[in-house]
């Protein structure tokens, strides 16, 4: 008789518990063991929270090398079926040898269950007859769990799901961060309720009124931002390292549209704006997407959104100063420029036209487009189109937790017809689908890169960025550890060609993410192993990195309503020399518009207590020695970068944070 030495470890997450009784059958190359029922003295709780338990499986004679095994578990009498969740299974072999089985997802009924042996395998790797079988019913599997959508023509598709039930299990939230997310939005929305203001559509009578309700959630930034928010300098400084740090770009010619003059930027004559051109001191944001985007109606009133053009001067203290602002796309006598030289309100007002289109801006286009959406895309197609065995799936998947589940809540309680965003952003409904489309129309492969997206904006060599800084060092560390990861499997480029299922998910994410557009850059094959490694490094940072760039700090930047207005309620001057505080108080968004903004921006920049650093593990995908290497060398890098940006915080008066790998969490999950 053989005799396989069986352990099962039951994850440590809350109800990962089953007393059900569970079954194991082990197949080799050789042959398979009997269906065995795994029982020791423990009784009903082998398999608890957290536990390690061991059995012995017999077989007449060895079943030669292990592919997969099959789990399935019933309930006992009088007992319900309850879901278990079983992180991996490590089998030792009467020859001595180890194989572990990961697995790391919800057994949730009395089907049978197949789990591959953890060495990774590519699809022309897979020789043996049973594990080409096993991969096919995989991703037949996959297939009807995981169906494409469309909501709504003209952006990036989405999972299908007509509720959150139908989510397959594996991708919801864990118990911790259901009960988490649900007490955070339950609470926070009853604190509105109570103090009155959720219901509260009148307009703000002071700047004092706005104090009163800010006191109540506080950040350092937050409170800094409060201080600074009318100075030229923070206004500016913000382009590079606030919540939207992608935008701006530096230019050597005015566009047509902006007919800005030496006089008006440098009355005195000190610079010309030619020759600061010349230099490189010149930069624009432009917020074109939003013109002539329909607004929406909110307690009853039209709100209006600008889309500015805003030019900044690198000083030579290096300081990035607003020095024009045109509030809509088409020059005329009703539409000034506005400039820094003009009365406090005048020029106060044109900046806060210019903050609300950057909310509007950032929240659709370098957020809920470039990262959630992107993110589901690459998430979607790979548990489509890989088998957990794949290399790609191991590295991958980490990197999609939650994403799918944040998703889904995101379509039906942010931007659906009932949702925050279409109930009390500027751009909610109509206005949203429109920008969303423009914005991904306008999207290339290489402004995903951050590379390629700093040296296309001129920005290689601005002072003080530091969403640039922190985040070509992140990209650096990602790319030497995708490099070591794939380049352990993929030997050469043909390796690369053959790989069907590679293939086939980049060709998903082609035609489902950019809707088969050839002009945004992305590859629809890999030809080359580079190719792969730079892309599938855009997955993991766009998924990390990148959303934590632009989500982390939307409390930190926008909590201060007058920095960021959500919407406003009056349409810009149209000639100089008539705003005034209460022109200002007036055009603000009303007060329950701007809690409800508050609140929701505070729920979706806090962490969760299951937050799992960039990084950082906890599921074992790889079993061999170099990738579980190189993995190690990953985490090093992250922790000297960590370190590199903690001291150098320690010198800023607003510290960049958002990067730092400690705080960066590995997937959208928020």
């Amino acid at each position: 008789m053989a005799e396989y030495e069986v352990a099962v470890f039951t994850d440590n997450r809350v109800a990962a518990t089953t007393f059900n009784n569970v079954f194991i059958k082990l197949v080799g190359t050789e042959g398979e063991s009997e269906r065995t029922r795994l029982v020791s003295k423990k009784g009903m709780f082998l398999f608890t929270r957290g536990a390690v338990s061991y059995f012995t499986v017999w077989c007449p004679t060895s079943i030669g090398k292990l592919l997969l095994i099959e789990i399935d578990k019933q309930a006992l009498p009088l007992f319900p079926q309850d879901d278990w969740f079983p992180s991996k299974v490590e089998v030792k072999s009467p020859e001595g040898c180890t194989y572990m089985f990961p697995i790391y997802r919800w057994v949730c009924d009395d089907k049978v269950q197949q789990f591959r042996e953890a060495i990774a395998l590519r699809v022309f790797d897979d020789n043996h007859h049973l594990g080409r079988h096993a991969r096919q019913l995989e991703l037949k599997q996959r297939e009807e769990d995981y169906c494409w959508d469309v909501y709504n023509e003209g952006i990036p598709h989405c999972l299908k799901a007509d509720e959150l039930g139908s989510l397959p299990y594996e991708v919801q939230f864990s118990f911790t961060k259901n009960l988490e997310f649900n007490f955070s939005t339950t609470t926070t929305l009853i604190e509105l309720k109570l103090k009155g203001l959720s219901d509260y559509k009148e307009n703000w009578t002071s700047i004092d009124d706005v104090t009163g309700v800010f006191c109540c959630k506080h950040t350092n930034i937050a409170d800094y931002v409060q201080k600074h928010w009318k100075e030229d300098s923070f206004f500016g400084y913000q382009f590079l390292n606030g919540a939207n740090p992608t935008l701006i770009r530096r230019i050597s010619s005015l566009p047509s549209n902006f007919p800005v003059t030496d006089n008006m930027v440098f009355p005195h004559h000190e610079h010309n704006l030619d020759y600061e051109m010349r230099k490189g001191n010149i930069f624009l944001c432009d917020y074109k997407t939003m013109d002539g985007v329909q607004t929406s109606t909110i307690n009853g009133k039209k709100q209006y959104l600008m889309a500015p053009l805003v030019l900044l001067h690198k000083t030579a203290d290096d300081e990035m100063m607003p020095i024009a602002i045109q509030l809509k796309q088409k020059p005329s006598e009703d539409n000034p420029i506005f400039l820094p030289t003009d009365s406090e309100y005048d020029w106060l007002m044109a900046k806060i036209f210019v903050r609300s289109a950057d909310f509007n801006e950032h929240q659709l286009n370098g957020h809920l487009l470039r990262t959630h959406l992107m993110a589901e895309v690459f998430a979607v197609s790979l548990l489509r189109n890989v088998p957990m065995v794949h290399p790609l799936y191991k590295l991958l998947i980490p990197h999609t937790r939650y994403t799918l589940h944040i998703n889904f809540l995101a379509r039906k309680t942010l931007i659906s017809k009932d949702g925050v965003f279409t109930q009390f952003v500027s751009s909610g409904g109509e206005g949203m689908i429109t920008i969303l489309k423009r914005s991904l129309s306008s999207m290339t492969y290489t402004s995903l890169c951050i590379p390629d997206d700093i040296a296309e904006r001129g920005l290689q060599d601005v002072p003080n960025y530091y969403y640039r800084d922190d985040g070509l060092r992140v990209w650096a560390i990602i790319h030497r550890f995708v490099d070591g990861i794939l380049g352990h499997y993929y030997q050469n480029d043909s390796h690369v060609q053959q790989d069907s299922e590679v293939q086939k998910w980049i060709l998903d994410i082609f035609e489902h993410g950019f809707l088969s557009q050839a002009s945004t850059g992305i590859p629809q094959r890999f030809t080359t192993l580079a190719e792969l490694v730079n892309f599938v490094t855009m997955v993991i940072f766009t998924g990390s990195a990148q959303h934590a760039a632009v989500n982390s700090g939307q409390y930190d930047y926008g909590g201060w309503m007058p920095n960021n207005p959500i919407s406003l309620q009056l349409p810009p001057p149209t000639k100089k020399g008539t705003a005034s505080e209460a022109t200002m108080l007036a055009t603000f968004p009303d007060v329950n518009t701007t809690v409800r903004g508050m609140a929701t921006m505070w729920l979706l920049s806090k962490q969760s207590s299951d937050f799992v650093p960039l990084g950082q593990y906890l599921e074992e995908h790889f079993s061999e020695e170099t990738p579980c290497k190189v993995i190690q060398d990953f985490q090093k890098e992250l922790e000297l970068l960590s370190e590199a940006i903690k001291a150098r915080n320690e010198n800023l008066e607003v510290p960049y944070t958002y990067m730092d790998p400690e705080k960066v969490e590995n997937s959208v999950a928020i």
